[in-house]
């Protein structure tokens, strides 16, 4: 794992984190829960598909999607 994918992974990670708690209105145990919990958070721990480089509001898109669904796609 490089630096920079981690850095940047991190930082896509505490984004969604601030918008889970500000639009599901719960606090920050809660949103680690879901976000680490979540396929999106997969996916994005996964250098190959590329997510970790999008912007964050674009991956939070994905991320209430599976909330609402359950999936995904």
């Amino acid at each position: 794992m490089t630096q920079e994918f981690k850095y940047l992974k991190e930082g896509l990670s505490a984004d969604l984190i601030e918008f889970l708690i500000r639009d599901y209105n719960i606090d920050v145990r809660e949103a680690f829960d879901i976000l680490y919990e979540s396929d999106t958070y997969s996916k994005i721990c996964e250098p190959l598909t590329g997510l970790y480089y999008q912007g964050s509001r674009y991956v939070y898109t994905y991320l209430q999607k599976e909330l609402q669904t359950g999936t995904m796609s």
